[in-house]
């Protein structure tokens, strides 16, 4: 793989050799191994709410349209990718722009390997940076292992929308976690776009720390 910005990471014996387990921005050249960790949720289970996986270059595209205002990370082990998180805007009108939707999935073979725990330790700490006061986790329910994780991180339960989506031919409840970013006695700043802060050294500092939280 070539240089990315902000890639760190920490040798792991593997095999042979050694190999480095890091956490990075992601690049339009990841679009295909993120999909190949994705495209099984939205094929066999309800995680997802899509019916049909997106293709390589709609996967591109959401990647390279995320970065310019907001982090996309993967964790990678070598030249593979183990899982990836990334956050979104909760909705459109001006007032909730402080708050964001986090999602991180990971490839089934490396459960339980700290790889959700270490994308989070990388990606909260950036919104937090780019000026981020909320950050919000909708999980289709049931899902011990995601809800296990995000209380982990601080996340606090605060409800549950009960059969608001339908696939395989059953209702699914979404349950709703959020985790406050700051409390700051000013009035929230100007959000900072992501694209302006490559190489920002708090910004490697966050990605440096989550990849600590991965097993070898």
């Amino acid at each position: 793989m070539g240089k990315h910005p902000g890639a760190l990471g920490l040798p792991v014996a593997w095999g042979s050799g050694t190999v480095h387990t890091r956490i990075r921005i992601a690049t339009r050249e990841d679009a295909a191994a993120v999909l190949a960790i994705y495209a099984p949720f939205v094929r066999e289970t309800g995680v997802s709410f899509e019916y049909e996986p997106p293709s390589v270059d709609q996967m591109r595209a959401r990647i390279v349209d995320s970065l310019v205002e907001r982090p996309w990370l993967v964790c990678e082990r070598g030249d593979q990718v183990l899982g990836y998180a990334y956050a979104t805007h909760h909705r459109s009108r001006i007032a909730y722009q402080w708050t964001v939707e986090t999602s991180v999935y990971v490839s089934p073979s490396h459960h339980r390997c700290g790889v959700g725990r270490g994308l989070y330790h990388a990606l909260l700490p950036i919104l937090k940076l780019l000026g981020y006061w909320n950050a919000l986790a909708g999980i289709t329910l049931p899902n011990a292992a995601s809800v296990g994780l995000h209380e982990s991180l601080g996340f606090k339960p605060i409800g549950v929308y009960p059969a608001v989506g339908y696939k395989f031919g059953v209702w699914h409840d979404v349950g709703w976690w959020s985790l406050r970013l700051r409390d700051d006695a000013e009035p929230p700043r100007p959000l900072t776009a992501f694209s302006t802060c490559h190489g920002h050294a708090d910004m490697d500092a966050a990605l440096s720390i989550g990849a600590r939280h991965v097993c070898a």
